[in-house]
């Protein structure tokens, strides 16, 4: 294989391109938007998993530059009361702790280090069309611009257009909350200690996070219908504390008073699933993470699981006889991890009960810790 069209800038799609290329592939990245700034007000959390992943292709210095460990983890209940304090992740090393940062402070520092490595990054790239025959696959956008390559990767999120062009009918599906995500510097919490907090409100499922230098970074999860496309594009910053402040003022938790010191903008979304078993495959064409499995965003793991597909991937194109094999041991390694996720996440955002011991033994479970990180392992073969 010479050459490979990554479609999408984003995490999975940067990380993917870095991976391959550190397997001696000849990757390039098209990314529909300007530049790379989008969603700078919404945060995410790296688990330990996520950032192991970082590690297998020389990328921990860039990210453990940004944001803030988080090595702990409290609950509390609705009346404020801590249930327990728990480490959490890999926290004795510094490039495996969870890591609370910035989505688009994340993307952007991913692009830095291709741009650092010789990677093309194509910006204002938007993919129109997709077209495929026995030399290769082509990529017109819609600038009328194309790219030729031997495989193109569909990295291009939750409303992948290589999705929408390789496997129409699958669309993806309301995960049963609202999710609310906001960030304050005049929050009425002490400043970080590396911990996150959760809290089981009446209400709302909220969370927190706060830095050494007091930056508070909150998301909150509302069960019930989801909120029309029209609201959340254009739904005001007033609006949506207002849905929210009511729910979280049942409760006598730090809640309500963090989200009502937000002074930036407060962000929704609907949370939403990619169904269990839809394609990732057609011909030349492969989707990887949110486009091809995105889960609910309850267990946290939605960015770090892209940073795993990325690896695994890399590594079975390195290491196959050929393509096909490749992308057949590649969904052979991912379906029943990331599919598990899917589900276990989902369950929590329906307040579907876990499953008894006796029926989880009974069901498909997803690799083990051990396992995923000798399959994350560089230096590890992919098909041992």
């Amino acid at each position: 294989m010479a050459r490979v069209l990554v479609i999408g800038g984003g995490i999975a799609g940067t990380a993917t391109a870095l991976a391959l290329h550190k397997a001696g592939l000849d990757a390039e990245v098209y990314e529909a938007h300007p530049d790379s700034a989008e969603d700078l007000g919404a945060f995410l959390t790296l688990a330990s998993n996520g950032m192991r992943a970082l590690a297998q292709f020389d990328a921990s210095a860039a990210v453990t530059a940004l944001g803030f460990p988080l090595t702990s983890m409290r609950v509390l209940d609705g009346t404020g009361a801590e249930l327990a304090k728990t480490p959490i992740g890999e926290a004795g090393d510094p490039l495996l702790q969870y890591r609370c940062l910035r989505r688009g402070d994340l993307s952007s520092a991913l692009q830095a280090v291709a741009a650092r490595r010789g990677i093309g990054i194509r910006h204002g790239a938007r993919l129109a069309s997709v077209v495929e025959n026995a030399d290769g696959i082509t990529a017109h956008f819609a600038d009328g611009s194309r790219a030729t390559g031997d495989l193109l990767i569909g990295a291009d999120g939750l409303g992948s257009t290589v999705r929408n062009a390789t496997a129409p009918a699958v669309q993806p599906l309301y995960a049963g909350q609202q999710v609310f995500y906001g960030c304050t510097g005049a929050a009425p919490v002490p400043a970080g200690d590396a911990s996150i907090t959760m809290i089981r409100g009446s209400g709302a499922a909220f969370g927190f996070a706060v830095s050494p230098d007091g930056e508070t970074f909150w998301f909150a999860r509302v069960s019930g219908d989801p909120l029309p496309a029209e609201r959340i594009a254009h739904g005001t910053r007033a609006d949506r504390l207002e849905l929210l402040l009511p729910l979280l003022r049942k409760d006598s938790t730090p809640a309500a008073d963090i989200v009502a010191a937000t002074d930036e903008d407060v962000l929704v979304t609907n949370a939403t699933e990619i169904p269990i078993g839809s394609p990732w495959r057609a011909g030349r064409t492969l989707l990887v993470g949110d486009a091809a499995h995105a889960a609910s965003p309850a267990t946290g793991q939605g960015a770090s699981m892209a940073l795993e597909d990325a690896v695994v991937l890399a590594k079975c194109l390195r290491d196959a006889p050929d393509t096909d094999a490749a992308l057949v041991r590649y969904e052979e390694l991912r379906r029943p991890r990331v599919e598990h996720n899917i589900t276990v996440s989902g369950n929590i955002s329906r307040g579907v009960p876990s499953p008894s011991p006796a029926s989880r033994a009974a069901t498909p479970s997803r690799p083990g810790e051990d396992e995923i990180v000798r399959l994350l392992d560089w230096q590890s073969d992919a098909w041992t």
